[in-house]
């Protein structure tokens, strides 16, 4: 059993360093080429904002 919690820690270790690893890019990404950063923001909303229209596309499809 203590195997398992030691396992379960490991993996939150990992997790929490994975994490920090992304901030650290993502803030690099911003330091060294805000308008890169822009833009690749920009894509994502671009793209969250596709996806929600789609999503309401089908379901108005559903209900007809």
């Amino acid at each position: 059993m203590g195997a398992c919690v030691g396992e379960t820690g490991l993996m939150a270790q990992a997790k929490k360093i994975a994490l920090y690893m992304i901030i650290v890019f993502v803030l690099y990404t911003i330091i060294t080429s805000p308008q890169r950063a822009a833009e690749m923001v920009q894509i994502g909303f671009e793209g969250i904002s596709s996806a929600a229209q789609g999503v309401g596309e089908f379901m108005t499809q559903l209900i007809k």
